[in-house]
């Protein structure tokens, strides 16, 4: 079963606790912070489902946080906030907020946009770029047309290939482990061992590395998995 990973970054405890016991009675994995830099480190660390980002924290502001998170990847963000005037609503959209909740919430209306913004993003996996150039040139991407070119080339990639390199897309400066990749690329539908990974990744580096044993793309972070180098 795939268990969705929510970053509830809050200050308040109270409704810490309150938010965090309504996800988990719903199922969810809750991760938990109280300042945007260690909700940053755990982004980087964990890759989430979804985030709910307060506001008001005593470090970063919540609309920091956000520019970071959206410069870096597509995760569905939930901003929590007391001010409620329109222009911090649009501001809000406006860097990448996905949906926009003022205090107090009931505990139900949360439950339900949570769910509705899952359920909207999770429908298809989006890189963070619609086309890719890399190199000069070298390698070029067209993900709406699924169209990859080598040295003005195109080539053919498997569907577990193709949604390999989109995960990388979607994460450009994640580590991702196995696990995480089957789970963010592959789906629950997968049922190959994790080390079949392994192979999927040799198989996309000789088709998209000059030299794939020198890889400049797909990168073997070792005893942690792999990244995207481009």
């Amino acid at each position: 079963m795939n268990i969705k990973k929510i970053l509830v970054v809050e200050d308040e405890e109270k409704i810490l606790e309150v938010v965090t016991s309504l996800l988990e009675s719903k199922g969810y994995l809750v991760l938990k912070a109280t300042d945007g830099k260690a909700a940053l480190k755990i982004f980087e660390k964990e890759n989430p489902s979804l985030i709910l980002l307060d506001l008001m924290l005593p470090d970063l502001s919540g609309e920091e946080i956000c520019r970071k998170v959206r410069a870096k990847s597509r995760v569905p963000i939930i901003m929590l906030t007391a001010r409620a005037e329109e222009e911090y609503l649009i501001n809000g959209l406006q860097i990448g907020a996905d949906d926009y909740i003022t205090k107090p919430f009931s505990l139900k209306e949360l439950a339900v946009r949570v769910e509705a913004v899952l359920r909207r993003t999770g429908e298809e996996l989006k890189p963070l770029y619609q086309k890719n150039s890399f190199q000069n040139g070298e390698l070029f991407v067209d993900v709406e047309n699924q169209i990859i070119r080598k040295h003005e080339q195109q080539i053919n990639l498997t569907q577990s290939e193709w949604k390999l390199l989109l995960a990388f897309f979607k994460y450009p400066s994640k580590v991702f482990t196995r696990e995480e990749l089957i789970q963010v690329a592959l789906g629950e539908e997968y049922d190959g061992y994790d080390r079949t990974i392994d192979s999927h990744i040799k198989n996309l580096r000789h088709k998209i590395e000059d030299i794939p044993k020198k890889p400049i793309y797909i990168i073997t972070v070792h005893g942690k998995g792999y990244k995207f180098g481009g």
